[in-house]
């Protein structure tokens, strides 16, 4: 069956750096598009970035373009968000999806505060 493990959430400061990571099994992995989404207390869960199956092409919410990166390693099943200078209103809970495929992991939690 499909499963969809995040980690790497934690207490980051503003400006720093955090990466999350999405491990993967149940699936081609390498045949799908990946996302991250994230959904902050009291709103709607948010689309924030989505890599191809090939990984050639990204694209990221406003929110958080110039400086979120996503990317993927096919051998591994996985993929990755890189958060840089994140900002408290980057708090969330973090999920990764496959694009597709109704099934949500258990996402991993990030605050950033000082």
């Amino acid at each position: 069956q499909v499963q969809l493990v995040e980690s790497g959430g934690g207490l980051v400061q503003p400006g720093g750096s955090l990466r999350l990571s999405c491990a993967t099994s149940g699936f081609i992995f390498s045949t799908y598009v990946m996302t991250w989404h994230r959904q902050a207390p009291g709103k709607e869960r948010e689309f924030i970035a989505g890599s191809t199956s090939a990984g050639d092409s990204t694209n990221y919410a406003d929110a958080v373009k110039g400086r979120f990166v996503i990317s993927r390693d096919d051998a591994k099943n996985t993929v990755y968000l890189q958060m840089n200078s994140p900002k408290p209103e980057d708090t969330a809970v973090y999920f990764c999806k496959a694009f597709g495929i109704d099934f949500w992991g258990q996402g991993t939690q990030v605050t950033v505060s000082s």
